[in-house]
């Protein structure tokens, strides 16, 4: 991953965000890796999976995340767990849907 995919959020939007909806934007890559890997579009869930490690990693280095640090970078270990090793953490589909959910919607109360 040389190239930002997100450009304009690498660019300094991201920063702009709050931080539940860097999560939730996040989460929404998960989920669309989910689906294409149900979907056995392996490439296209690798790349969705690709998307959502960027953006987390836009996280992870937005200074307003400093005290989430650790929570983050667990969080970076467990996905690639998840999608890309042998899942020795045992998530699942589910697991990951519910720990995203709760970013979408906060994020969608703040907006509201």
């Amino acid at each position: 991953m040389s190239e930002f995919q997100h450009k304009k959020l690498a660019g300094g939007q991201w920063q702009k965000l709050s931080f539940f909806e860097q999560m939730a934007n996040v989460g929404s890559e998960v989920e669309r890796a989910i689906n294409w890997r149900k979907q056995e579009n392996q490439e296209y869930s690798q790349l969705a999976f690709e998307r959502a490690l960027e953006l987390l990693d836009l996280t992870i280095d937005d200074a307003n995340n400093k005290k989430r640090l650790r929570e983050l970078l667990r969080l970076r270990e467990a996905l690639a767990d998840y999608f890309c090793s042998t899942n020795s953490f045992s998530s699942s589909d589910a697991l990951w849907r519910n720990y995203f959910f709760s970013f979408g919607y906060a994020a969608r109360l703040r907006v509201c």
